[in-house]
């Protein structure tokens, strides 16, 4: 007769440090059941948007959210706020804004790198990343104003410009990134530890994407072609060079490698920017007060970022709805748990890069 264990993960766990509880089935080694807990950072953010705060200030609000995609949740915000006003950003804009969100998508893709490293064993490896990702970081600081919170995008603008001086700045640090990920691509496709061992584990397949609605790059790493940035004309993302990284495994090693080889896309498309910005007001006058109900796709580091936003006309807004990527990929990471080893438990789930901060909110 077989015995079956139950066996808990977290919510803190020394493989991933965010608050969310697993619950497995094992047989043996085996997971064949598996439950999943949310909720334990829940800070009220969507009932906060809605009754202390005036739309103009949510831009401000939900840039809390998350420390990692600050920008991608202010500028989701915003986008459904400016549509309900009737407005439409200059191309300055949107090229200022799309340089913040991809900046956004190196740092947050390394982070997960890094925990990917420190999985495997590397622990030196994992320090050298999170080293190095201050290379963005530093950029980050340096055109908003701060390292974390994010305080760069406004109803009708942003709020700070690019200056001669930050140009030189992008493309001295976006170079000298460049080459880390180099080496970084280099020992992921050769180290054991890092490639053949994360092969054939953890696997999504195709069906089970569609089927279970995976995003951004869980989805990518299974074949399957979906991102925000090319379904939406929301950002002119095909001028700036953009393009889509796909690979058709679905297992860890295919969700790392998509992560890298968007950083190197990522990097390519904010010197474009950088190269290309075209002139304009950074700051537009905005008229009126939201009225009525929108909807806005944005693709954060992690897959797709829905916000509804629904308004009177007044200066406090009636509903603010938040669903993250995360939220979406549970299903999935739950169905590739299963059948999966015990023992490969922290690494797939680092590999899926959950972030609770933003699913909770």
């Amino acid at each position: 007769m077989k015995k079956t264990i139950q066996i808990p993960l977290g919510s803190q766990h020394i493989s991933l440090l965010e608050p969310i509880r697993f619950k497995f089935e094992c047989e043996n080694e085996k997971i064949i059941g598996v439950d999943a807990d949310v909720g334990f950072v829940h800070r009220g953010v969507e009932l906060a948007c809605t009754r202390s705060f005036e739309f103009k200030q949510v831009g401000y609000v939900v840039a809390r959210v998350c420390g990692l995609c600050a920008i991608t949740h202010s500028l989701s915000y915003t986008l459904a706020v400016e549509k309900l006003l009737g407005y439409e950003a200059n191309d300055r804009i949107k090229y200022l804004r799309m340089l913040m969100v991809e900046l956004d998508r190196i740092h947050s893709h390394m982070l997960c790198l890094a925990h990917t490293a420190e999985n495997a064993g590397f622990e030196a490896l994992f320090m050298q990343i999170m080293a190095d990702r201050e290379l963005v970081m530093d950029l980050q600081e340096a055109i908003s104003g701060n390292r974390v919170q994010f305080d760069f995008i406004a109803i009708g603008g942003v709020n700070r410009d690019l200056t001669p001086e930050l140009t030189s700045l992008i493309h001295k640090n976006l170079t000298l990134l460049s080459e880390k990920i180099d080496t970084l691509i280099g020992l992921f496709d050769n180290n054991w530890s890092l490639s053949l061992k994360y092969k054939g584990v953890g696997v999504l397949s195709l069906e089970d994407a569609y089927t279970y609605n995976a995003l951004g790059p869980l989805a990518r790493a299974t074949g399957l072609a979906t991102d925000v940035r090319v379904e939406t004309s929301d950002f002119p993302y095909e001028a700036i060079g953009y393009k889509m990284v796909l690979e058709s495994t679905g297992d860890i090693y295919a969700r790392n490698f998509v992560r890298l080889r968007e950083i190197v896309n990522s990097i390519a498309m904010c010197k474009n920017i950088a190269d290309n910005l075209p002139s304009g007001e950074i700051l537009e006058k905005t008229k009126g007060k939201p009225k009525g109900e929108a909807v806005v796709r944005v693709e954060a580091p992690r897959g797709e970022l829905f916000y509804l936003v629904r308004g009177n006309g007044g200066n406090m807004l009636e509903r603010v709805r938040i669903k993250t990527p995360t939220f979406s990929g549970i299903p999935a990471m739950m169905e590739v748990f299963k059948g999966s080893e015990y023992a490969d438990a922290p690494a797939i789930l680092a590999s899926f890069d959950p972030c609770m901060s933003c699913t909770a909110k």
